[in-house]
């Protein structure tokens, strides 16, 4: 009897804890060693949109550190990228590396650094959530859920101290 106890006390706990997690859904920061991530989030896509933008906050309260990729299921390919102003032209570019400076921040935001989904698999649809992984050169990978934001919105809904 007292193994069947046990079995079901087991199995409660672990519903509880997987109720806790689904009930997190977005995520608003996470924290790993000296990374944090904070105010992650990506754009709805429409019907054959192709490319999207990610966007978020990265703190380092350790050592200079580089964010060197990132891949996420909904995307054949996760790019860093870099848009900056040429004369009087906005040009975007691949970059190899985002610097992540020791007991700093970089902020990865519209017009600026950011991550690019490329070949979009499906149509990303606001309230959903994107997993994204990100390898850090010295902090290692670190796992985020991006929201997914209605078009237009710039995440001040999802914990929206940050301004773009």
């Amino acid at each position: 009897m007292k193994t069947k106890q046990l079995l079901a006390l087991c199995v409660f706990l672990g519903i509880a804890s997987l109720e806790g997690a689904w009930a997190q859904g977005v995520t608003k920061s996470v924290t790993t060693n000296d990374i944090k991530i904070e105010n992650a989030y990506t754009r709805a896509t429409v019907p054959g949109q192709q490319v999207a933008g990610g966007f978020m906050k990265i703190e380092n309260k350790g050592v200079a550190d580089q964010l060197v990729s990132a891949s996420s299921p909904v995307a054949g390919e996760v790019q860093l990228h870099e848009m900056a102003m040429d004369g009087n032209v906005m040009k975007m570019r691949q970059v190899k590396d985002i610097a992540v400076p020791a007991g700093g921040a970089v902020e990865l935001k519209p017009g600026g650094l950011h991550l690019m989904f490329m070949n979009i698999k499906a149509p990303l649809t606001a309230g959903e959530t994107v997993p994204v992984k990100l390898k850090f050169a010295k902090a290692g990978e670190v796992e985020v859920k991006m929201p997914v934001n209605a078009m237009g919105n710039t995440g001040a809904g999802h914990g929206g101290a940050m301004k773009h």
